[in-house]
């Protein structure tokens, strides 16, 4: 099993390129369910997830071509896939597949909209909180699906076809906002999405469903509105950047010092979690091909945060930041209101020193002058990369075990790292 060694204490100074993200990525290759036509998708990162998501539509059916070929090539490197869904052979998701990533549980939508049923296991636990899928069958019941579970499956049917109405999320779901609006896009009649998240990744889909033929309006607001249309056609759409990405580096440098630009990115896609990288202490700079962010020697400062939807504090940048606020000048409360149990980091950053109390869903986090390296373990996507951030800071060697989880949302983050003065490197078996 892989791992990656950390030896702490160089600045990072250069370049790092963001990649597309992987939470636009999978809604998108999911939308080309809902055509027979082919959707080609530029910028879509090398991740576990987008691996496993072709794996998935590949048993529905989908025909897939990287850089219009059939083998791999750039291995490591954001490709241009082309989808192409002209023969569903299967409306079932089987729970081999949908156990390994719960986003491929989002099939039922455009399986249920294009085929009139779609029968799709449930996707389990999750190791950041119960995510229960109680939102996504609301929603589509209210498009006029019949909706029953047995045996661990969700049964869906439309044999009429999808309808309009209204639905409004009891509270925000990034996950059933993507699959409404798919769903919703060959509905007869209008439907309406009242509460939708307005993540950047929502609006990027409904773009791309637009290009394709949708009438959608309404996105990246908390009202979307969706007038069915009888068919969609292919389009090419590039993916926007990984937000995530983009504030995970911009809190390694705040951790380490230096001077690196983002570049391929927007801060208007994050600027409430720049807003606390800069109260930290970093300099942040827009501009149109990226982020500058610079920090002095001048120490970090603590700073209070709480995750919220967008565009409040996302959550998949809470461990992060809290690996950055390890080494502040000051006590920090960081709380998390999005998923229960996300705070797993916690005694993985206190192997390296760091002195972090829990009361509910608030982590009081005193900031110590030294981190100090030891062996340490990824429990999901999110805390692994913030034991790297608390690595480069730390003294001596740091290991990050099961960096598996790491592989699912960072694309060649040992190589970015390096190339800014970083001492990383990948350890296999």
């Amino acid at each position: 099993m892989d791992r990656i060694k950390v030896v702490g204490g160089n600045q990072l100074n250069g370049i790092i390129p963001i990649s597309g993200a992987k939470n636009a990525a999978l809604p998108l290759m999911i939308a080309s369910l809902l055509t027979d036509d082919t959707l080609t998708l530029e910028n879509v990162p090398h991740l576990a997830d987008v691996e496993q998501l072709v794996r998935i539509l590949g048993n529905h059916g989908v025909d897939i071509a990287v850089n219009g070929r059939r083998e791999r090539q750039g291995e490591g490197y954001a490709r241009t896939i082309h989808f192409t869904a002209r023969n569903i052979v299967d409306t079932v998701a089987p729970y081999e597949l949908v156990s390994k990533m719960r986003a491929s549980f989002w099939v039922i939508g455009p399986l249920l909209a294009r085929m009139g049923e779609a029968r799709v296991s449930l996707p389990g636990g999750c190791a950041i909180g119960t995510r229960p899928v109680d939102l996504f069958l609301e929603g589509l019941s209210a498009l006029g699906a019949e909706i029953d579970i047995d045996g661990g499956y969700v049964n869906a049917r439309a044999p009429k076809g999808l309808k309009g109405g209204t639905y409004r999320f009891p509270k925000v779901s990034v996950g059933a906002t993507h699959v409404l609006m798919m769903a919703a896009t060959l509905a007869n009649g209008t439907f309406e999405i009242e509460n939708a998240a307005r993540e950047p990744e929502v609006a990027d889909l409904a773009k791309c469903l637009n290009a394709m033929g949708a009438k959608i309006s309404g996105a990246g607001t908390g009202h979307i509105v969706i007038e069915g249309v009888t068919s969609l056609s292919g389009a090419r759409h590039r993916v926007l950047p990984d937000r995530i990405e983009t504030g995970t580096y911009a809190m390694a440098v705040a951790m380490t010092g230096g001077d690196v630009f983002l570049e391929n990115t927007s801060a208007d896609l994050l600027d409430a979690a720049l807003d606390a990288v800069r109260a930290a202490g970093a300099d942040i700079t827009p501009t149109n091909a990226g982020i500058r962010v610079r920090r002095n020697g001048a120490g970090i400062e603590p700073v209070d945060i709480s995750t919220d939807p967008f565009p409040g504090f996302p959550t998949d940048l809470q461990a992060q930041f809290m690996g950055l606020m390890t080494h502040s000048k000051g006590r920090a409360h960081i709380t998390e209101t999005i998923f229960e149990n996300r705070f797993m980091h916690v005694q993985e950053l206190a192997r390296l020193g760091a002195h972090i109390s829990l009361s509910g869903q608030t982590a009081t986090v005193e900031g110590v002058a030294r981190l100090k390296g030891a062996q340490v373990m990824a429990t999901d996507l999110r805390a692994s990369v913030s034991l790297v951030i608390a690595g480069l800071a730390a003294e001596g060697e740091t290991v990050v075990n099961r960096v598996y989880h790491l592989d699912r949302g960072f694309e060649r983050l040992e190589e970015k790292l390096s190339n800014c003065g970083a001492e990383i490197e990948r350890i296999s078996g």
